[in-house]
């Protein structure tokens, strides 16, 4: 059994798997020569499952998986992990970003005693929008989610067969690999890295995906947006109920009439807005339990570059 498993999810990164082979193998042969590194390629289209042949061919220890189709990055952290037979096991991004030099040292915090040692990075190297919109999402997801999560730590870590093993069991469509790990609760220590700038140069990740993840995150960890539309639809009834009442004695005592076709119909937008707004949250949540009443597999790989066990 390899002593170190290394997993890494691929998209679009033919600029830099050489580089990244060749600074991650002589980190991790550092602490041992014991190792495998898992590279899950996610269908992005360029030259990324060609080299990662080639170089499991020059180097059995390097190990591909490509998908059927694109899945996305946290499904190709699930895919490495169901793979991956090492007592500890990495998971980091193939940009470059995360530097293969800190593996050690995640290595020997972890030696002291934890099941996880999570990467807190410094000073990000990315774009000041993409770092606004991080800071932003994760203060929203920890609102939401009602969890402490620290938004200077990716999926840069190091975590125990244990912990792994605990992830293998938890098989829900809306993955968020970071959000599983820390509600788990193992016992976790954190060591600050630095944050490199991307060898990708632009971002693979759009907007358009970005907000999705960010949506299908917080529906996975949190009911809060349904308990939130309730409150706001007893306030809305609640204003409602103490304007009518002011009306209706207005109208009782002085004689009144109740004026205000404008304000009226105003007033009806508005509430049948806010209605068809909380019928969407409920929808999305609806649709969401659908999807995972299918039972679907999380993923379908197409190839690897090594034999996989038979079930």
């Amino acid at each position: 059994m390899p002593h170190i498993s290394v997993i890494i999810p691929v998209y679009k990164a033919e600029s830099c798997l050489n580089e990244l082979y060749r600074r991650l193998t002589a980190a991790l042969e550092s602490i041992s020569t014991d190792f495998e590194c898992i590279l899950v390629e996610d269908c992005g289209g360029d030259r990324s499952w060609e080299i990662i042949g080639e170089l499991a061919k020059k180097d059995p220890r390097i190990k591909g998986i490509q998908f059927s189709r694109n899945f996305g990055q946290h499904y190709g952290i699930t895919a490495g992990i169901d793979h991956a037979s090492g007592d500890w096991i990495v998971v980091m991004d193939c940009d470059l970003q995360d530097a293969p030099e800190e593996i050690p040292r995640l290595y020997a915090k972890a030696q002291e005693g934890f099941d996880m040692v999570l990467a807190r990075r410094g000073k990000r190297q990315d774009p000041a929008l993409k770092r606004l919109l991080s800071w932003g999402f994760y203060k929203v997801f920890a609102y939401l989610a009602e969890i402490d999560y620290d938004a200077e730590v990716g999926n840069f870590r190091i975590i125990s067969r244990r912990v792994a093993d605990n992830f293998r069991n938890m098989r829900e469509k809306l993955r968020f690999f970071s959000g599983i790990i820390d509600w788990m609760g193992f016992p976790a220590a954190k060591i600050d890295v630095k944050h490199a700038p991307s060898l990708h140069g632009k971002s693979t990740y759009t907007f358009k995906a970005l907000m999705k993840l960010a949506i299908d995150t917080i529906l996975a960890y949190s009911d809060k947006p349904l308990r939130m539309s309730i409150k706001f639809g007893f306030a809305i009834a609640a204003v409602a109920f103490v304007a009518g009442s002011a009306l209706l004695v207005q109208a009782l005592i002085y004689g009144s009439p109740v004026t205000g076709w404008s304000s009226l119909i105003v007033s009806l937008y508005f509430l049948g807005g806010i209605i068809i707004a909380n019928l969407g949250i409920i929808g999305i949540y609806l649709g969401k339990t659908f999807d995972e009443t299918k039972k679907r597999p999380l993923y379908i790989i197409h190839e690897t570059t090594f034999e996989q066990p038979k079930k």
